[in-house]
């Protein structure tokens, strides 16, 4: 099949197929790449949210608590507003308003919360425990099934780190009364300082990572793509010029000498393997001249 193409063809050929398998290759590699890239930047962006959640919780702690705890013995009702991770998820649920955060989702996991909305379910539970079994594990990331639909999340242990956190979670005795009237003696009990009891998570729908990274690779592919377009018809312009024209002169000369016009010469001014061929021909054109000479001179 290859034998009967010209040669541009049989140039165009070859390169589409070194394109194509390096195209191949290279986009099966970008697209890994881009989703990393990808994920990098959402769970850079996660931290950001976590760490305000942290300053939310802190802010509450020591400013608000303080506050309203006098009122955690006499009120009916407990004020869930004295709680750290209340305020949290709160005030993420307001900035889930704003479109560039409207499929993020929060939740402070947790083995044995107060509040049974907090409680962690198996696939968070085993990421409360890696952060317990590895101490210095401080981000954990990844994707994990959901019956909504694949999710890809951010977690960072929670960690008792004041005193003032047992109040509400050492023992029953000691939780204010509201609390208890609220929630009852069997849950949110029994932490110790310094035990990670739970896990901030942060999650987006698999499907925003995926789309972003298929929309970098389709842009980037088009780029390439049209790039190699153009290198096409400018090497096949540059081959015909250079190369295509040549030939065809050439062997337009060997057809006239060929048929007896010798008069006809091979003209060649580059010094490349075209120029040599020419010389060649010329050669070979005094030669058979000569030739032709002898013969004639013997009859």
């Amino acid at each position: 099949m290859l034998s009967n193409l010209r040669l541009g063809a049989k140039f165009n050929l070859l390169l589409f197929l070194a394109f194509a398998i390096s195209i191949t290759i290279s986009g099966l590699a970008l697209s890994v790449i881009l989703n990393r890239n990808v994920e990098a930047q959402i769970t850079a962006k996660a931290q950001i949210l976590i760490q305000t959640m942290n300053s939310v919780r802190h802010y509450t702690s020591t400013q608000i608590n303080p506050l309203l705890a006098p009122r955690l013995e006499t009120d009916a009702e407990f004020l869930a507003q004295t709680v750290p991770g209340y305020s949290a998820r709160e005030v993420f649920e307001d900035l889930r308003k704003n479109k560039d955060y409207a499929d993020f989702f929060y939740k402070e996991a947790t083995l044995n919360p107060t509040n049974l909305r907090d409680k962690a379910d198996n696939f968070e539970s085993d990421l409360v425990q890696s952060f317990r079994d590895n101490g210095g594990q401080k981000v954990l990331s990844g994707f994990r099934n959901f019956p909504g639909g694949d999710l890809y999340y951010i977690a960072r242990p929670i960690a008792i780190k004041s005193e003032s956190c047992l109040r509400c979670h050492s023992t029953p005795e000691a939780a204010p009364k509201s609390m208890l009237a609220t929630y009852g003696k069997e849950n949110g009990f029994g932490w110790k300082l310094n035990e990670i009891v739970g896990a901030q998570i942060i999650s987006v729908p698999a499907q925003e990572v995926t789309n972003a990274a298929r929309q970098a690779l389709l842009f980037i592919m088009l780029t390439v793509c049209g790039i190699f377009a153009v290198t096409i018809l400018l090497i096949n312009l540059l081959l015909r010029i250079a190369v295509i024209k040549p030939l065809i002169r050439m062997a337009t000369v060997a057809h006239d000498v060929s048929t007896g016009k010798l008069e006809a010469d091979f003209q060649q001014t580059s010094h490349d393997e075209i120029g040599i061929l020419a010389d060649a021909f010329n050669r070979m054109k005094l030669s058979l001249a000569m030739a032709m000479e002898m013969l004639n001179q013997r009859k």
